[in-house]
């Protein structure tokens, strides 16, 4: 069977630099940090105060107010980014195809931590019999992917992928595989988060993953830069509407990028540190780059996963440079959770976006708020300013807690 040519037709992000493919990539252009003070919660006692909120969102602007307290934040941001992607391919998936050829696989790595605080706070406050009929459904991981199959019309299959911070590029990389078979037409693909809540950040500060900068949360994301503490942890939604060239082709889309190579790996390492020898990400990457039928001399930049944490970035660092040799030292490679966060599941899909817009307008954004280079992590990093570059193949990374590897390659569509 030979496998089908996959392309890209639609995007859609919910982010904490602004929500809308446009806006978004004009932040990063302009090195704009969405990193700022928590609003949501007195964070008073904890060691971190501050995380990459999405600021620009009312979710009565989307939704019925029914809807809009019913439905869990990770899932209403799905639904917006998927509104957004179909619109933007010019795509009604109720009128404009078979429904049945039309498939939806949304990831998250948390789901809806803050509706557990909830339920239980009712739970001790007035007892079991108080708890919310919509608790499960907001819960639930797979929510996400369901629900925007209900709003689009898609008929197909809905599943989701859960790898930590890996989620979302695992989610377009086991789409592009649906698409290449012959499962789908179509496929609404990528990661949504919303997890930072009284549960969720006392977690990571339990396990000293975040940045404690709090005199200077714009500059708490620094990956690469040898003064670095911790992530910051960010929320959002990036989605995109994935085809067959050959259904594409027929309805007549506009092509935005082609996806060309997927790699997956395990680290069988440690439950949230990666091996240090970068081996698993190393396997992803020639993996994805192998299946593309490409070389390392093709990939013009790299979307590192790039956290802003001592051991990821030494690591990844190191990774590229196993696989690429002396033409690492060639290649742009920015993190922009130096601007949004980590938007943990989320992270691979709107990272995915950047590297397809990096392929549109020839440039490659920057990664902020690197100051001090660290021996260890000696690539081009693009520090601070965005820069003019012809990008043909473009690579992004993710590397999930519990040593889950993800690589996605795609191209300008030719």
């Amino acid at each position: 069977m030979t496998k089908k040519r996959v392309v890209i037709t639609g995007m859609g992000v919910v982010s904490p630099v602004g929500s809308g493919v446009e806006k978004f990539w004009q932040a990063l252009l302009e090195g704009k940090s969405g990193v700022g003070p928590i609003t949501t919660f007195d964070v008073t006692h904890y060691p971190t105060r501050f995380a990459a909120e999405v600021k620009d969102y009312n979710a009565e602007e989307h939704f019925n107010p029914k809807d809009a307290r019913n439905k869990a934040k990770f899932v209403q941001y799905a639904i917006v980014a998927t509104r957004e992607a179909l619109k933007n391919a010019n795509l009604d998936i109720r009128t404009g195809m078979d429904p049945d050829r039309a498939a939806v696989l949304i990831g998250s790595g948390i789901g809806s931590i803050h509706s557990c605080e909830v339920e239980y706070g009712k739970y001790l406050e007035k007892g079991p019999d108080r708890i919310s009929p919509h608790f499960i459904p907001r819960v639930i991981l797979n929510e996400a992917a369901g629900q925007v199959s209900m709003d689009i019309g898609a008929t197909g299959f809905a599943t989701c992928v859960t790898t930590a911070c890996a989620t979302g590029t695992n989610a377009v990389g086991d789409a592009m595989r649906f698409l290449q078979y012959g499962d789908a037409d179509v496929i609404v693909a990528g990661g949504t988060e919303s997890a930072t809540t009284i549960l969720g950040l006392g977690g990571f500060c339990a396990l000293k993953a975040l940045s404690e900068r709090n005199d200077d949360p714009q500059k708490a994301s620094r990956p690469f830069d040898k003064d670095r503490d911790g992530f910051v942890m960010g929320e959002g939604c990036g989605v995109l509407v994935m085809e067959t060239l050959e259904h594409a082709q027929k309805r007549g889309a506009k092509i935005l990028a082609e996806c060309v190579g997927y790699g997956r790996t395990s680290d069988a390492y440690h439950i949230t540190a990666p091996h240090p020898e970068g081996t698993g990400a190393v396997k992803a990457m020639k993996n994805a780059i192998q299946d593309a039928g490409l070389t390392i001399n093709d990939i013009s930049y790299i979307n590192a996963h790039g956290t802003s944490t001592q051991m990821n970035d030494k690591v990844e660092s190191l990774a590229i440079k196993k696989l690429f040799g002396e033409q690492a030292y060639k290649i742009p490679v920015s993190s922009t959770k130096s601007m949004t966060g980590h938007l943990l599941g989320a992270a691979g899909g709107i990272e995915l976006i950047i590297c397809i817009m990096a392929i549109r307008d020839g440039i490659v954004p920057p990664t902020i708020n690197y100051t001090t280079p660290d021996p260890e992590c000696d690539l081009d990093y693009v520090p601070n300013v965005a820069r003019k570059a012809e990008v043909k193949v473009a690579m992004s990374n993710s590397l999930g807690f519990g040593g889950h590897n993800a690589t996605v390659v795609v191209k300008r569509y030719e």
